[in-house]
């Protein structure tokens, strides 16, 4: 069954309290990456400092969110030692921060005895869940939406398991 799922920034304006995000994977391959991802691999990554550098419409859509008091908040599991991509990631998300999400992180052995959902996913106040299918390389595939009750009751419980043992960004080092 064929399904529309309206852009990310239209999700997260209909927000009114809450936006959570749950990555599990060690690698992407997002084509809006490849220059930053290039420019990191030399050494020039653009500082969080210099948002004109780097600012976009993901950066403004959180940053809207959050001044209207959403809550948006990102948990990253994660193999150690860490992949390449990771190490970018880990980079990269002071622009996270400066939008004004909260990113924590979570190795993956320290995710035992968790019951985490296979694919990566975005919660919407607690109530819809939008999924993010990828290939094994990484390349994303489809994203899907999903507003059983059950469900997201779920997945709001395997985000807060993750969340509790998750270290927050400012203290987290990768390894």
């Amino acid at each position: 069954m064929s399904q529309t799922v309206p852009p990310f920034a239209e999700l997260l304006a209909q927000c009114a309290t809450s936006a959570v995000h749950l990555e599990t994977r060690d690698v992407y391959a997002v084509d809006e990456e490849d220059q930053d991802l290039k420019a990191w691999r030399a050494g020039e990554l653009a500082s969080a400092d210099d948002p004109t550098s780097w600012w976009g419409h993901f950066h403004d859509a959180v940053g809207a969110a959050v001044d209207r008091g959403v809550s948006v908040q990102r948990a990253r599991v994660i193999s150690t030692p860490a992949t390449e991509y990771i190490q970018f990631e880990h980079a990269c998300t002071p622009r996270n921060l400066a939008a004004g999400e909260d990113v924590r992180w979570l190795p993956r052995d320290q995710a035992v005895g968790l019951l985490l959902p296979a694919h990566d996913l975005w919660l919407f106040d607690g109530q819809l869940v939008r999924w993010h299918h990828f290939a094994g390389d990484g390349t994303h595939l489809r994203d899907v939406l999903d507003d059983r009750a059950d469900v997201a009751e779920q997945t709001a419980a395997a985000f807060r398991a993750v969340w509790e043992r998750a270290v927050p960004h400012q203290e987290f080092t990768i390894t």
